[in-house]
Order: C-alpha cells, then sequence, then structure tokens
C-alpha cells in the first residue's frame, strides 16, 4: 500500500524534474499530478508489451499514478499494469494504485458471444445474480464486487490496493429507479468500509462518465450530496462514524471539450444550499479528483481551440491540454493513456510547466 514515507522519498527522488505543484497531497502521502490510465489498446500481446514498457518508463520517471480496471482491453490491462509495478525500479508502497469494480470483466479477449459469455462465467457460476444486471453487464452488488476485487488483487500481483472505486454506477440507472441505485451505492460503500478494514484497499471512491455532469433531470444523473450521504451511512453500517469514512475521491471525464465538470452548476452544497459544480462540490468537501480522458482519447493531440491554447504553458498540444486537466480544482492528477515510451515523456514533461492559478483558470471560460 502507498505510504507517506514511500511517496516522499518518490517525491524526493524525481521533483526537481518538475514544477513546484507537480506533486499533490492524497490520501497518506503525495502523488503525481500526470497519472497513467490504461483504458486504451487493442487486447493483443504486442499491445500488452508495448504497454508494460511505456508504464514502466512512467513510473521510473516520476509517474507515480496508475489507473486500471479489470474490464479494460478485455481484461488484459490489469495484469500487464501489476506486471510493470513489478518490474520498475520504483518502491511498490511509492505508487498509487487504483482499480475499479462494476463492470464484468472478459477473459483476455472479446467472446463471440458477450451475452453468453456473461451467463456461463458469472450468471451460472453464481457470481453474480441476473437481478443486479443492469445493461447485461455491470453489477455493483456487495457480493459481486467482493468477487471482482478477489481477481483484481491477484491480476495486479499485490495484496492491497490504494484505491478502489465502483466503476461507473450511472450504469445500474438503466435498470433502476435512482434511489434503488443510492441503496445500492450505500451497500457498495459498507462492502468497500469492510474492506478497508480487513487491509485489502487503502481508500474508495466513484469512478463516473456522466453522472456528476449531466443536469439532475438527465437520465444518467447521480447527486455527489447524496453519494456523500451513501457514504456516511455505510461508515456508520460497519460501526464508525459518519464522517470517518473512507470515501475519497471521485473520477470523471474533464478536458477543454468537457469541461462541465467545472462549467455547470449540478450539484447541492449540503451546507449553504448553493448550486455549484461537481469540481467546486469536491473542493468543499474535501474530495480529490482524477481527472479521466485529459487529452480526450487522444483527439486533442492534434490541437486545443486557439483562445485556450494562448493561455496554457506546454511545448504541444498534449501537453498544454494535460496542463489545462492539472489547472482545475481539486483536481490531484490527470489522467492519460501512455501506451508508448514515446508519448510518456512528452506527456510527462508537461509537468515541468506550472498549472494555471486560479484567477488564470476562471479567465479561460470568461
Amino acid at each position: 500500500m502507498a505510504t507517506r514515507d514511500a511517496t516522499w522519498r518518490y517525491r524526493d527522488r524525481f521533483g526537481d524534474r518538475y514544477g513546484r505543484t507537480f506533486f499533490r497531497r492524497f490520501g497518506p502521502g503525495v502523488v503525481s499530478s500526470i497519472g497513467a490510465g490504461s483504458y486504451q489498446g487493442e487486447p493483443t500481446v504486442a499491445v500488452d508489451d508495448r504497454h508494460r514498457d511505456a508504464l514502466v518508463t512512467a513510473l521510473e520517471n516520476g509517474c507515480n499514478v496508475l489507473d486500471t480496471a479489470p474490464d479494460y482491453r478485455c481484461g488484459r490491462a490489469e495484469s500487464v499494469v501489476g506486471d510493470a509495478l513489478e518490474t520498475a525500479d520504483v518502491e511498490r508502497d511509492a505508487v498509487l494504485l487504483a482499480t475499479k469494480g462494476g463492470f464484468v470483466p472478459f477473459d483476455g479477449g472479446r467472446p463471440a458471444d458477450p451475452a453468453e459469455y456473461v451467463r456461463e462465467q458469472f450468471v451460472e457460476t453464481g457470481i453474480v445474480d441476473p437481478a443486479d444486471l443492469a445493461r447485461g453487464s455491470h453489477a455493483i452488488a456487495p457480493d459481486f464486487l467482493e468477487t471482482m476485487l478477489d481477481r483484481s488483487l491477484d491480476a495486479l500481483g499485490v495484496e492491497t490496493i490504494d484505491c478502489y472505486y465502483v466503476h461507473n454506477p450511472e450504469t445500474q440507472l438503466e435498470a433502476r429507479p435512482r434511489e434503488d441505485v443510492y441503496e445500492q451505492l450505500q451497500a457498495a460503500f459498507e462492502q468497500l468500509e469492510r474492506e478497508i478494514a480487513a487491509g485489502r484497499i487503502g481508500r474508495y471512491g466513484v469512478a463516473s462518465w456522466e453522472a456528476f455532469r449531466v443536469p439532475p433531470e438527465h437520465d444518467q444523473h447521480l447527486s455527489l450530496s447524496r453519494v456523500l450521504d451513501c457514504a456516511r451511512s455505510a461508515a456508520e453500517s460497519v460501526g464508525g462514524d459518519a464522517d470517518d469514512h473512507d470515501f475519497e475521491a471521485i473520477q470523471l471525464p474533464f478536458n477543454v471539450h468537457m469541461a462541465d465538470a467545472f462549467t455547470s452548476a449540478h450539484h447541492e452544497d449540503p451546507e449553504s444550499g448553493e448550486a455549484v459544480s461537481a469540481l467546486e462540490f469536491a473542493h468543499r468537501e474535501g474530495l480529490s479528483v482524477f481527472a479521466s480522458a485529459a487529452l480526450m482519447g487522444g483527439e486533442l493531440v492534434a490541437g486545443l481551440p486557439e483562445d485556450i491554447s494562448a493561455e496554457l504553458a506546454g511545448d504541444s498540444p498534449a501537453q498544454r491540454a494535460i496542463n489545462f486537466a492539472r489547472s482545475a480544482p481539486a483536481v490531484a492528477a490527470a489522467l492519460v493513456g501512455m501506451g508508448r515510451q514515446s508519448h510518456v515523456r512528452e506527456d510527462l514533461a508537461a509537468g515541468t510547466f506550472d498549472p494555471l492559478g486560479a484567477s488564470a483558470f476562471d479567465a479561460v471560460f470568461e
């Protein structure tokens, strides 16, 4: 598990290469504000090898945030991340390792009949109750998450995962009412609180795509205030204090073309009743945000809008796009898919530039 001492040693080793705010506080220690994602890429051995080399390069050059999930790349991503962590010349305890639970993973490749695969491998084996499934492939029931965590620990080759996300819980809104989904989330959080007590994860959060960016009337909306209430209730249900919950992180997409987590006030501040953005809510509640899709799946490598690009530091469009995401309030790290060693070096070099200050970032949207 990532520790204070090991992450600070990592910062001491690499900090002089980067700007003053490149490393930021999260959990017990510090994390690089550029993290390595593992979502993209074909499910092949060649891509496995290329990604492994890229991740080793990232770890050995100042990136100590690894983000993955059991379903990424048809079930291959976690093993590659684990191999990279084992191979790299870094301490395991210096790295924030994050994975997720929610989507049914394939076994290394896309099956000819995905529905039959889910039925044979997950339903008939008792791993998931069909009543818990949404879209035929997503569940957040406690028993399912427990099994997924077992598999993730095995695939990653570790004893503990530092941050475990409930993955895209808004998917469940396609199968049941919103109030039922909040009840599901509380049950899931209770399970994760128990996993923390057992030493298998360090903290937890929610990784989302639409849930926290869309307005309340949208079919995929989830209220951050209600989600936080679920965490507080979960902590009490397992015998703790409501304010001692371990819900510490949210993941959502954030980039120059998907900036609604900053620009749209879709969440209610529980103290004032004021409508605030997802990022402002996180800032006020002390939650850390991990910004996925910082390069919008590679699209922003080609360029950014001129008026925004002119405000950002960086030697390339990719670096400026990364620094846009790093500049947003409450963001601990911008997550970037690092599939090639050449990409790693360019992406991490964005961290040699300082992000925008709060006033300058606000001015981008004026």
